[in-house]
């Protein structure tokens, strides 16, 4: 595991103080929330924002409250309830990770971050998140929002460097109290502050609970001249798009949809099949009777 290092007090200590006055009320974060919840809202924040995910990780829960629950169903039946968060292929690997918790680890969430990485969807990020949320682990989690923090307030950059693991991980692990709990509370507070604070295109530095110690701040806020990964293509007319269009038709089947119906969907015909193709290589469509359906 990373090394414990000793946070300095005025970088840790300000950003837990605070988190503990001004965090947003959300149910993964309430004492009673399972292993299990931790696990599902870390799967359904993956590039999505917080309010679309909140009606759907509360209906989630209620439906599949333990692994065993989710591993009993069919995997289409994830994918169905996954309805428009996007990305769904996470559903499919929140099934299978709920599959081989079940049937590896009797269960229960596992708290060792080695055995979260063997569990399927499972990253980097993830396993630490689930550790450090879940089970009150000292290890360093790091999302964009943190990395932005870092680089900001401690580094003196306007945005991070593209990530790399071993570089982002030892930079949280410079700042992260010694103190497990504190640790915890830091890894959530960070993210936090760079959620809804230290944000990527509006900064709200006068609300900033480390302003006073933030090294972007105090050499004057200069602009990023680094390296920037590659922007995402448009939505609007991509194959992603069409990947939509095709499985909103399929969740809203319980009958096979056939090519014919898949037509008039959308204009582009190879591009459709393009779409198509891609959806059951991956395995989030299935060919049956004459036509395609969840798996």
């Amino acid at each position: 595991m990373p090394e414990i290092a000793t946070a300095p007090a005025p970088v840790a200590g300000a950003v837990n103080a605070w988190f503990r006055k001004s965090a947003r009320p959300l149910p993964w974060r309430e004492p009673g929330c399972s292993p299990w919840g931790i696990v599902v809202s870390e799967f359904m924040l993956q590039q999505t924002p917080v309010a679309r995910v909140l009606p759907q990780w509360q209906a989630w829960l209620e439906r599949w409250p333990t692994p065993a629950s989710l591993a009993a169903v069919p995997s289409g039946e994830a994918v169905r309830a996954w309805n428009r968060l996007g990305y769904p292929r996470r559903a499919l690997w929140l099934h299978a990770c709920a599959v081989t918790i079940a049937e590896q680890h009797g269960g229960v969430v596992p708290a060792d971050v080695d055995e979260l990485l063997a569990l399927p969807g499972i990253g980097p990020y993830t396993a630490r998140a689930v550790a450090a949320f879940a089970y009150g682990i000292r290890v360093p989690v790091v999302d964009t929002n943190v990395r932005r923090v870092l680089a900001r307030a401690i580094d003196g950059r306007a945005e991070p460097a593209p990530p790399a693991a071993a570089r982002d991980l030892a930079a949280m692990s410079a700042q992260l109290p010694a103190d497990a709990t504190e640790a915890r509370v830091f890894n959530a507070a960070a993210m936090e502050l760079g959620a809804v604070v230290c944000t990527a295109r509006a900064p709200r530095c006068d609300e900033c609970p480390i302003a006073a110690v933030c090294a972007w701040r105090a050499a004057g806020y200069p602009a990023y001249d680094g390296p920037r990964r590659a922007a995402q293509k448009k939505y609007e007319g991509s194959d992603r798009q069409v990947r939509g269009l095709i499985m909103r038709e399929l969740r809203a089947a319980h009958i096979p949809v056939t090519d014919a119906e898949l037509a008039g969907l959308w204009p582009d015909a190879a591009q459709l099949t393009r779409a198509l193709d891609g959806l059951l290589a991956d395995g989030l469509a299935v060919a049956a009777d004459g036509g395609y359906t969840l798996p």
